[in-house]
């Protein structure tokens, strides 16, 4: 199963595909996709929905996981957020991708084990479940990454549950 996890914002979206091979997670790219400050917000939004579906349709995910939004201050930035979250989901919708959602708890809990997990803890443990030399930067990747490694988990119980062992 090839997964997409994905970091949503609109300066910076957070992407890591991985693979989850029998028990085994592999890693296939990741990174940010990149919309510069000042740029009209329509402008910026059709570029991360551009990016995003390059992206599904180069490398082909079964399922794309996304973080929840979760904000307590700033209702300006999460109705921002919302917007590159939407387009996003509208890119997976339309190639047919399967679009799984997971709050941070959620995140953390899949990958250290403690849903109030620190950020530091989280990534590097998704260094070490991807193998990787080092916590990729910016934060946005890492954290994409780990949204990734929280779906092949919750896949493969999910597929257990169900009577299904796919490798």
């Amino acid at each position: 199963m090839r997964v997409m996890g994905i970091d949503p914002g609109i300066a910076l979206v957070g992407f890591g595909i991985i693979d989850s091979i029998g028990n085994r997670l592999v890693p296939v790219q990741y990174g940010c996709i990149e919309t510069e400050a000042g740029t009209p917000h329509d402008i910026r939004l059709k570029q991360v929905y551009e990016a995003a579906g390059a992206l599904m349709d180069k490398y082909k995910p079964d399922a794309a996981a996304i973080e929840k939004l979760f904000f307590n201050r700033n209702v300006t930035t999460a109705f921002t957020v919302s917007e590159a979250r939407g387009v996003i989901v509208l890119a997976a919708a339309q190639r047919g991708i399967a679009v799984a959602e997971y709050t941070p708890m959620q995140v953390k809990q899949a990958i250290v084990g403690y849903g109030k997990a620190e950020k530091r803890q989280v990534q590097e443990m998704t260094r070490m479940f991807l193998n990787l030399p080092a916590v990729p930067k910016p934060d946005d990747t890492a954290d994409a990454l780990a949204v990734a490694v929280c779906h092949a988990h919750f896949a493969v119980l999910l597929n257990r549950m169900n009577g299904v062992n796919r490798t």
